[in-house]
């Protein structure tokens, strides 16, 4: 049978300390600096509300080309993690998101997780069969852009 829930999980180490990097992740205005969806598709209308890096504070994007979305902050634990849900308009599935930090020699070891479920459905069961293959190199990107952008900084 198919699984109704997925994860996805990807890391990297980053050589600057989570004080350093932690601004570029809990500030949602910040994504657009190295967030896949933002360098393929920059002329996506954005707009922000809430305060910047706390929790409520919520992203809504639309494409012509791509769709929207949003994307909220639901948990914080200063320079160690940060949780999202994240809304699709053009899909059913919805997820949870979580980028955790973590000191290690050198800098910090960052850990990007999306993860849900689908229920029943089996169409949408396959995408969570698939899901890894889907969206896991959008997660490589991301944390190859984000350790660029916070190691240039």
């Amino acid at each position: 049978m198919l699984p109704s829930h997925y994860k996805v999980e990807r890391s990297i180490i980053i050589n600057v300390s989570q004080q350093k990097l932690f601004p570029q992740i809990a500030n949602l205005k910040n994504w657009q600096n190295w967030g896949v969806m933002f360098k393929r598709n920059p002329n996506m209308t954005i707009e922000y509300s809430g305060q910047a890096g706390r929790v409520g504070m919520t992203s809504l994007w639309l494409s012509e080309t791509k769709g929207g979305g949003e994307m909220q902050i639901i948990a914080i634990e200063k320079n160690q993690r940060l949780i999202y849900s994240l809304n699709l308009s053009d899909s059913q599935i919805n997820s949870t998101g979580e980028i955790v930090l973590s000191k290690v020699e050198g800098g910090t070891k960052v850990v990007w997780m999306g993860y849900g479920d689908v229920g029943i459905n089996p169409i949408d069961r396959y995408f969570a069969f698939f899901m890894d293959y889907l969206v896991g190199s959008d997660y490589e990107m991301g944390l190859d852009n984000l350790k660029l952008v916070a190691e240039a900084s």
